[in-house]
């Protein structure tokens, strides 16, 4: 798979303020990588670094093989970026907004007018092409912006905090567009921000920062294990279990702790595998199981335990 950002020890201040404090990460093609923190933490520092808007202080990097601080244009011609704020001409239209933008990604004339039409045919925009973008609601400005971002079709998507300030409606279509970019596309998308719902359903890595600096990366699977690398079973039973049925279960290999309730136990076991062994003898042991439940981590688990320096 091919690398398309590369970052290592990056670095770069503000004053005595270090925004991005030696951060090392990479991010493959089709990937929909977040970089989660709360505000602070150097999210869109890191975006704007990557997009040659800022000079780093100290590290290197790399995006499509360029370096952002001396080509930063060639990238941009790349990448599709979308801040928290819209950053749209208010008093233009929808359509010359688009034509204006596209026209700057230096998209063929012959070509534009179809893939103006395109974008707004595909946000659901069409009706209202022509009125002016002050007369929108937030929703509709946020996606506008997404089309803006996307109509040069660019290989490389930033997104700063693509739901903020929406409602639950306009949140769902947003996060919908996302989902289907690198499934449908193959696009890379840098997804920046504290939202730990969105997070947890669109990407598949992620890097959680906190005052500049990276305390974990990985999938939710490998920050979970690599967090708590024991896991928790909760075994649920048609009627109560036989009496000698937690100390029988606590005798198998793996199994490091048995907690016992009235119609249901609780199985600490060391590595997944130990979990089919497990349901096997309470099966031979003629347990009626009504439900087994490995215990799983949310992105929010991980998210506030790390911040909270838990783990």
């Amino acid at each position: 798979m091919q690398t398309i950002i590369e970052v290592i020890n990056l670095e770069r201040t503000f004053g005595l303020n270090r925004a991005v404090d030696g951060i090392t990460f990479r991010v493959e093609q089709g990937e929909v990588f977040g970089l989660l923190g709360p505000n602070g933490a150097g999210k869109t520092t890191c975006v704007r670094l990557l997009n040659g808007i800022l000079p780093p202080s100290g590290g290197t990097m790399r995006v499509f093989g360029f370096d952002p601080a001396t080509q930063g244009e060639q990238i941009r011609r790349k990448t599709g970026v979308l801040t928290e704020t819209p950053a749209l001409y208010e008093r233009l239209s929808a359509r010359e907004n688009l034509r204006f933008f596209g026209t700057l990604a230096e998209i063929p004339e012959a070509n534009l007018p179809g893939r103006v039409d395109e974008m707004l045919s595909f946000f659901d925009l069409s009706a209202r092409g022509d009125d002016k973008v002050e007369t929108f609601s937030k929703g509709m400005k946020q996606r506008l912006a997404l089309a803006r971002a996307l109509i040069h079709q660019p290989p490389l998507l930033f997104l700063d905090e693509p739901t903020s300030g929406l409602d639950p409606e306009a949140a769902q279509q947003v996060n919908d567009l996302i989902a289907g970019l690198s499934r449908r596309n193959g696009q890379t998308v840098v997804l920046a921000t504290h939202n730990l719902l969105d997070a947890q359903r669109l990407c598949d890595r992620v890097a959680i920062l906190n005052k500049g600096r990276i305390l974990a990366i990985g999938s939710l699977a490998e920050l979970s294990r690599k967090l708590w690398p024991v896991r928790w079973v909760d075994v649920t039973f048609y009627g109560a279990p036989a009496a000698d049925l937690s100390a029988k279960v606590k005798a198998l290999r793996g199994v490091m702790q048995v907690v016992g309730e009235d119609e249901s136990l609780a199985i600490q076991v060391e590595a997944d595998e130990v979990i089919p062994e497990v349901v096997s003898a309470l099966v031979q042991e003629k347990a009626s199981i009504l439900k087994v439940n490995p215990r799983d981590y949310t992105l929010e688990d991980i998210y506030f335990a790390l911040q909270a320096g838990e783990v």
